[in-house]
Parts: C-alpha cells; sequence; structure tokens
C-alpha cells in the first residue's frame, strides 16, 4: 500500500472540478453547499468543511430486493446476505489508517473507501413491513461504489487534493492521468455525454391532493389517540417530466439553496441507461470519528420570509413552540435507543436539544446526540442498527414505518434514506436523504414529509410540506418552458 497525495489548484466553488467527471457512470459528489459570497469573493463559513468527490470505483454493490450485486474485475457474484453485512465484509479486507492532507490543516475525512446511498426501502431487508404503497420509480434499494481515489476540497485550508491509499493496483497505473484530467483548466476537462440545457416539460404534480393528504392525516390523529403510537412522519411525492442534463439543475440547486449535506450521482440504472440523485439535505443522519459517534435530528420547521421582522418571528415561534420541542424530543429519544445498541453503555448523551439552524427556505429546530462505539463494532453496525434514520419515520419506529405504507401511495424509494461514505479508514458521514431528487427516465420525482403528533393541525403539516419543497420547486421555474 502506497499513500498517493497530489495538490490541485483550490476554487471557492468545486462544480468545475466535479465538472470532469460528473457525467461518469458511477460518479458522486459530496457536497458542503460552500458557495462564493458575492460580497467578499470568498466562500461563506455558513455549512461544511469538505466537498469529496469521486469516480471508477473498483467494486460496486446493487441492491434489488433481496439480491445483491457485488462486480469487481468483471466477475459478478450475486447474493442474498444482509446487504449490510457484505459491505461490511468487503470493508473489512481494505483497510488503512487515517492519513494527513498533503499539506496542514488535519487529516483528510475520506480517501478511499464505500460511498452511495442506502434507500428508505432498504429497510425491507431488515424489518418485516406491508406492501400497501407501489414503486414509483425502479432504482436499487443500494448502490455502493468502493473508490481507490478521491478529490478533497478543504475550505478552511483553501487547499485541494487529489489523494488516494493505494489499495487497488490499477491506482497507479491511472495515477498520471488522473493529476492530468483535474490539473487541467476546469472548461477543458468535461466528459463525454454532457448537454447543454435542462427543461422541465410538464407542471410538477402531487400523488396525495390536499384532500387526500387530510385523510392519511386523520388517520395518523386516529392511530395517535389510540395509543399505536406517538409520531408518524407523512410525505407527499412530487414530479414532473423533464429532458436534458440533470447537473445543470443541481449547479443552480446549489447556487440558490446551498445545504451542508448535499449530493449529486450519477449511476447506472442498466447497461444503457443512467439516473441522477440531486440531494439538498440540512440533515446528518449519523457521523463516525475514532469511534465517536454522532447524530444531528431535525425536528420542527417554519418557513424563513424576505421580511427580516417576519423572518426573525418565524425563527422566534419555532423556538419557543411547545408542540415542536416536544416532537423533535421523541426523535432525540427515539436516537438515544437506536445508538445504545452499538455504542457503549453511559456513553450515549444529548450535547444539545432545539438548536435554531436557518437555511435559505426554512428554519429548522436541530439536536445533537452522541455516543462511542463499543469494542468490535464498526460504523457499518451503527448504520444498519438506526436504519432508517428516526427523524423521518416516527414513533415507535416499526409501528410508524408500518402505517407510513399503509398511507403513502408510493414506496419512498431513496426518499428518507442516506447518502454518503465509509472510508477505509472505519470512518462515516451521511445525511438523511431528504430534499433529494431523483431524475429516472426523464421523470423528475421528489418527496416532502413532516412529522405529526398528537396537537398537529392538518393545514399546518400540509403547508409544512410545501415550505420544504420550495427549493425544489423554486429551482424547476428556472428550466420550465412551459
Amino acid at each position: 500500500m502506497t499513500m498517493l497525495k497530489h495538490e490541485l489548484v483550490y476554487h471557492h466553488d468545486s462544480a468545475g472540478l466535479f465538472e470532469r467527471i460528473a457525467h461518469q457512470p458511477w460518479a458522486m459528489l459530496l457536497d458542503s453547499g460552500q458557495m462564493i459570497n458575492p460580497a467578499t469573493g470568498r466562500a461563506g463559513s455558513q455549512y461544511g468543511r469538505y466537498d469529496i468527490m469521486v469516480a471508477e470505483p473498483f467494486i460496486t454493490l446493487v441492491t434489488r430486493d433481496k439480491q445483491t450485486t457485488i462486480t469487481q474485475n468483471g466477475a459478478v457474484i450475486i447474493s442474498e446476505e444482509d446487504p449490510f453485512f457484505l459491505l461490511k465484509n468487503i470493508l473489512n479486507q481494505y483497510q488503512a489508517p487515517k492519513t494527513g492532507m498533503p499539506f496542514a490543516g488535519g487529516t483528510l475525512p475520506f480517501a478511499g473507501g464505500a460511498m452511495g446511498y442506502f434507500a428508505y426501502d432498504l429497510a425491507r431487508q431488515l424489518e418485516k413491513l406491508p406492501n400497501n404503497a407501489r414503486p414509483a420509480v425502479n432504482i436499487p434499494e443500494m448502490m455502493i461504489g468502493i473508490y481507490d481515489w478521491a478529490v478533497v476540497v478543504d475550505h478552511r485550508e483553501q487547499r485541494s487534493a487529489l489523494v488516494s491509499h493505494g489499495l487497488h493496483a490499477e491506482t497507479q497505473k491511472k495515477w498520471p492521468a488522473l493529476q492530468a484530467l483535474f490539473d487541467a483548466p476546469s472548461r477543458a476537462a468535461f466528459t463525454e455525454g454532457e448537454s447543454s440545457q435542462f427543461e422541465v416539460t410538464t407542471p410538477i404534480t402531487s400523488n396525495l391532493t390536499k384532500p387526500q393528504y387530510q385523510q392519511a392525516f386523520a388517520k395518523i390523529k386516529a392511530y395517535i389517540t389510540a395509543g399505536d403510537c406517538y409520531q408518524v412522519n407523512l410525505a407527499q411525492r412530487f414530479s414532473a417530466e423533464v429532458e436534458g442534463d440533470s447537473w445543470l439543475m443541481y449547479r443552480k440547486l446549489r447556487e440558490i439553496s446551498p445545504a451542508p449535506f448535499m449530493a449529486y450521482m450519477q449511476l447506472p440504472l442498466n447497461k444503457d441507461e443512467n439516473f441522477q440523485v440531486l440531494s439538498d439535505s440540512p440533515e446528518r443522519f449519523l457521523q463516525t470519528n475514532d469511534r465517536h459517534v454522532e447524530t444531528r435530528p431535525i425536528k420542527g420547521t417554519r418557513p424563513r420570509s424576505a421580511d427580516a421582522e417576519q423572518d426573525l418571528a418565524y425563527s422566534k415561534e419555532l423556538l419557543t413552540s411547545v408542540k415542536d420541542r416536544a416532537e423533535n424530543l421523541m426523535i432525540v429519544d427515539l436516537l438515544r435507543n437506536d445508538l445504545s445498541k452499538t455504542c457503549a453503555l453511559g456513553s450515549v448523551k444529548v450535547n444539545k436539544l432545539f438548536q435554531l439552524q436557518s437555511f435559505a427556505n426554512v428554519h429548522h429546530l436541530v439536536s445533537i446526540v452522541v455516543g462511542k462505539l463499543k469494542p468490535g463494532k464498526t460504523a457499518v453496525d451503527v448504520l444498519r442498527d438506526c436504519f432508517p434514520g428516526g427523524s423521518i419515520t416516527g414513533t415507535p419506529k416499526l409501528r410508524a414505518m408500518q402505517i407510513i405504507d399503509e398511507l403513502e401511495p408510493h414506496r419512498r424509494g431513496l426518499y428518507c434514506g442516506a447518502i454518503g461514505y465509509i472510508g477505509f479508514d472505519g470512518d462515516m458521514d451521511t445525511n438523511i436523504a431528504i430534499r433529494t431528487a431523483v431524475v429516472c427516465k426523464n421523470i423528475l420525482s421528489f418527496y416532502t414529509g413532516g412529522g405529526i403528533v398528537a396537537d398537529s393541525d392538518g393545514s399546518k403539516e400540509y403547508a409544512e410540506t410545501l415550505d420544504k419543497a420550495s427549493s425544489l420547486t423554486t429551482i424547476t421555474k428556472f428550466f420550465t418552458r412551459l
């Protein structure tokens, strides 16, 4: 194993670097939402520190229903074992120590390992759920690549690097070409398959009318009154027909609605077609760093306003809302229980409760729960035992998921699953895949939802789903030709 590092020219906006690989199958960008502040010409510090981009995995894992297809060096293995176990077994074969950046500024967050998505419906591998909701988009339940190189952009240090643990034999051969690719002037490095336009060709429609949403809402309230559950997240699905290059939509999305856990993925649907994932997520699901575990559940939402006084009023209303604080606390307790499955006794603690965090379109209440992994447990173990995230299911989790399947017309697919990485060094960072769109077979689709509790108001909950959808619905207006 030979660690490879090559420093690159730093740019505040990482999109130009990613464009060199954006149209390759299995290309992925984990995006911290950093954009240039027009007043200063520098990247802001509101969101994350690192952007990470990869392509050319040397192993892929694709799960559909009960089967996971593992492809490596042209060889294909199909397994019906637990997909989390399969991923853990592969990562156990490729381990590497944490390593520093090729410049001052700490250790690399990722220099190779697993990256991809775990769809919400992967939970059917873990729990017995009904089959009332029908699939809306036929994408796999899990798509993970094992990558031996990455480009890491450090916005705090304002440095960028191409890095690799050198665990795959081909990486050394490809290294000069990779250096040349990322050293080249930005516009000269575009890959084949790019398009110069993206268009939304039909109006956006929902799979739930307002009366249908209210009917589902009433059923949840009845379940809560009967003591069947305490909170259920109810979502609606929006969709429209589109044409062209989804990367152009993502570039506009990150420009007008930056968030700390964004992502873009170009993934193969079959040998002839790709689909794209565009995530504008504000929520961290799970992070592990040197066996320290952290989750940041979001519960509680108010819209933003262009009027400064009204915007401040919305934020104060959220901070003092007894209902929203109770809703947040329910999920914090659920996550404490989930983390306790893989964390050491007494290590699970609530670091912060009900912190206000403001984004381009909404205010949120965010809490922070931490723990420390038990000896012998790994990042994959904690991900499996907490999956899917409690903030987007409800309490008790299993009963909430059963009710979701009963009342939502379509399966959620990727929505409310997780996107992120698990490095060869054992560290992990994943988001909750909310505010996340999928473009597949010329259909753009995304979901928004909210937690319903005993004192929820149906009209307000419905309006909240529209507030959460506003970043994606606003983006489509830039590309609508109607």
